[in-house]
């Protein structure tokens, strides 16, 4: 009984000497923690110190850093910071080493430019009939109207006519009055097609009255055959009286037996017709002699004045003295193409309610939505987005860029980032004393004829939108031996640059690199049969056989019908209106508002 009652005792006894213990240890651990706690918390103190005064981790691998830290109190506690996906997109000053010399294009040493025409090609002296002549009036700016020149010329071999030298555009939305001998070296055009178009300065006075009217667009051979060839085939009595009437100093009796004798025989007077709007009234599909026709005219026919030429070559030149190489850019942000593309390029409400006044001008253009728009490639790059591409297709620093470009939306604080990327930057007006532009300054045709030549003499011409300088620009340096000519795909790229932060810099440059193949003026970009024919004139391209040289194939007969990428303006003539107009002494047609074309023009 007695051992039953020590034991109870002494199991107190343990349990007591148990729960002392614990409280002993508890209170050591409080005494200790705080100095623990504060030397943990110094240790973490100094770590955030050095991470943010040191520089950014970046891995030009393309792997992404994992940084651990691990720490532990009495192997229970742990503290893990993880710094997966913390990818760096930092531009480099050089362009990289990527495989290929970026001032040429491959194969192009292959190809080069031929127009001329066949056996089967049919002179002017031979087809061209003597009392039928063809007045032009273009449309839009300075290169809208180059097309329309060229697809005159053309226009007048298949209507059998006499071409007037063509009409400027001088009141549309570019407002210069220049006329096209200020222009274009008027004699050297008339004198290099004679043989193939019979070409007048103006229309002769005994022309009697001119019949105005407008082809359609796209209109082909078949459709100016049936089109306008029947209004010059009309009798007009009214005007064979007064022509006679005039024209002879004979007695009245002798003049009434005159306009009798061509009652009864008919009256065949020389016969004017004016078509007017003259842009992309051509068919992009011809037969292979229409086609080189069309490449004799832009690239042999057409040439500036020499003042324009002379000025244009010095800008070139005193590019060249400051590099070996240069690239020359087409800008194209202007807030009149900015407002007409119907993109948003982050400059708020202030942006949103500028370009919202500017597009009020053009009545008819619909509503966009900008994201749409961009995620179609339909907004031209911001100059940043121009520079950081260039630089990813192995343009360092130190290359030379000279800028065509009318006002900059933005103006400095939008040029930027380019000029950060590329100091080297170059316009007209930094190159030329305002003496030596004086005479140009006032003309925005002639300031632009001053930019085409300079991107034309450029080792690379960069397009930042797909207008007409553009389209001109690419199909002449492709006649020429194929000069790198690079076309932002920006379909692709806009998720490129959306997505850039989340990459490294050398996948961006390696996915920009691989998104540019076929846009950048390399031979063969485009299928037979597809792409619009000023920027790729197929037909007048020949590939080199030793000396001599095979004629391009006729890639405009292939069963594909449809463009590869079509401008807004370019609908077939067929879905216009049938009706030819019969206007007698109409003059152009007048319109409050500039058409929407009009702006794509530069």
């Amino acid at each position: 009984m007695s051992m039953m009652k020590k034991k109870p005792h002494r199991d107190e006894l343990i349990g007591l000497q148990i729960l002392h213990g614990l409280v002993f240890r508890h209170h050591s651990r409080r005494r200790r923690f705080p100095l623990f706690s504060a030397l943990s918390g110094c240790l973490l103190l100094l770590f955030a110190v050095v991470l943010f005064l040191s520089p950014p981790v970046s891995d030009h691998t393309g792997h992404h850093r994992r940084l651990i830290l691990d720490t532990s109190f009495n192997n229970r506690v742990g503290i893990h910071i993880n710094a997966e996906k913390e990818n760096v997109f930092r531009v480099p000053r050089s362009g990289g080493i990527i495989g290929r010399d970026v001032w040429t294009s491959n194969q192009s040493n292959l190809f080069c430019g031929c127009s001329n025409a066949s056996n089967d090609f049919r002179p002017a002296a031979m087809k061209t009939e003597p009392r039928r002549y063809l007045l032009i009036a273009t449309s839009g700016g300075l290169n809208q109207q180059r097309t329309g020149i060229v697809d005159a010329v053309v226009a007048a071999y298949i209507l059998n006519a006499t071409l007037v030298v063509p009409k400027l555009d001088q009141k549309s939305f570019w407002k210069d009055a220049s006329n096209f001998s200020e222009i274009f070296n008027v004699g050297w055009f008339i004198k290099y097609l004679a043989k193939d178009v019979k070409i007048v300065a103006q229309l002769p006075e005994t022309a009697g009255r001119i019949i105005t009217t407008r082809s359609p667009r796209k209109c082909n051979k078949k459709c100016y055959e049936t089109r306008i060839v029947p209004i010059y085939q009309r009798k007009r009595v009214g005007v064979c009286f007064f022509t006679m009437f005039t024209s002879f100093s004979v007695s009245i009796s002798q003049r009434l037996k005159s306009v009798d004798k061509m009652l009864c025989f008919g009256c065949h007077q020389v016969q004017a017709v004016q078509l007017t709007k003259f842009d992309y009234r051509l068919s992009n599909r011809l037969d292979m002699d229409l086609q080189k026709l069309r490449c004799r005219v832009n690239y042999h026919a057409l040439r500036f004045t020499s003042p324009i030429q002379d000025m244009g070559m010095k800008l070139s030149q005193r590019m060249r003295a400051k590099s070996n190489h240069y690239v020359a850019l087409h800008l194209r942000y202007e807030p009149d193409m900015l407002a007409f593309s119907g993109c948003y390029y982050g400059g708020g409400v202030k942006e949103t309610k500028e370009l919202a006044s500017i597009r009020k001008r053009w009545k008819t253009l619909h509503t966009k939505n900008p994201e749409k728009e961009r995620r179609h490639g339909k907004c031209p790059l911001t100059p940043e987005e121009v520079g950081l591409m260039l630089r990813a297709l192995g343009f360092g620093n130190d290359v030379h860029i000279y800028v065509a470009s009318g006002e900059v939306y933005g103006g400095e604080e939008t040029l930027a980032p380019l000029k950060a990327l590329f100091p080297n930057i170059h316009t007209k007006e930094t190159l030329a004393s305002k003496e030596e532009l004086a005479e140009f300054q006032s003309y925005s045709s002639r300031m632009a004829a001053l930019d085409f030549i300079v991107c034309d003499e450029s080792d690379v011409f960069v397009a930042n939108n797909n207008g007409n300088m553009a389209k001109i620009l690419a199909g002449k340096r492709r006649y020429s031996g194929h000069k790198p000519t690079i076309r932002p795909n920006a379909k692709k790229l806009y998720r490129l640059f959306n997505d850039r932060h989340n990459m490294t810099w050398n996948d961006f440059a390696s996915h920009i690199r691989t998104s540019q193949v076929g846009f950048m003026g390399e031979p063969n970009e485009v299928k037979p049969g597809r792409g619009e024919f000023h920027e790729h004139p197929l037909p007048c391209i020949c590939q080199k056989r030793g000396d001599s040289a095979r004629n391009g194939v006729d890639r405009n007969n292939e069963s594909n019908e449809e463009d590869e990428e079509q401008d807004l303006f370019e609908t077939e003539y067929a879905e216009e209106d049938r009706v030819v107009p019969n206007r007698r002494d109409s003059g152009l047609r007048s319109s409050d508002q500039p058409e929407l074309d009009e702006i794509l023009s530069e």
